[in-house]
């Protein structure tokens, strides 16, 4: 089983909870949904969960609704903890280089404050 967690800014901010706050209610129990099935499926289906090609280490948990397509990036920390960074609707075929280089950065200061403890 894999845990995740939301990334915080080191003010307390929470981007993922302000993004999941911003959509509707159905598109958000999708999203839940979905974050189950990655917590609890021992192999989770690439539709749902997927490492980002040419990036380091980024995921993208993929929730599609009513022709909406929305994702979350993120990376993986020690063992089975997944911390996800940011969220976003898609609107073309690729995740857009601006969410992948936010996700990418916020990576780096999860990491260098966890160093920091």
């Amino acid at each position: 089983m894999r845990e995740i967690r939301f990334y915080r800014s080191a003010s307390g901010d929470c981007p993922v909870e302000e993004f999941l706050d911003s959509l509707g209610p159905k598109q958000a129990q999708k999203i839940a949904w979905v974050l189950r099935l990655v917590k609890e499926l021992p192999l989770v289906p690439k539709q749902y969960l997927k490492k980002l090609e040419g990036t380091d280490d980024l995921w993208e948990v993929r929730a599609e609704f009513g022709g909406s397509a929305s994702r979350l990036l993120g990376f993986r920390d020690a063992g089975r903890l997944i911390i996800l960074t940011n969220g976003f609707v898609k609107k073309t075929q690729k995740a857009p280089k601006c969410e992948m280089e936010l996700a990418a950065q916020r990576k780096r200061d999860y990491l260098n404050r966890k160093a920091q403890r």
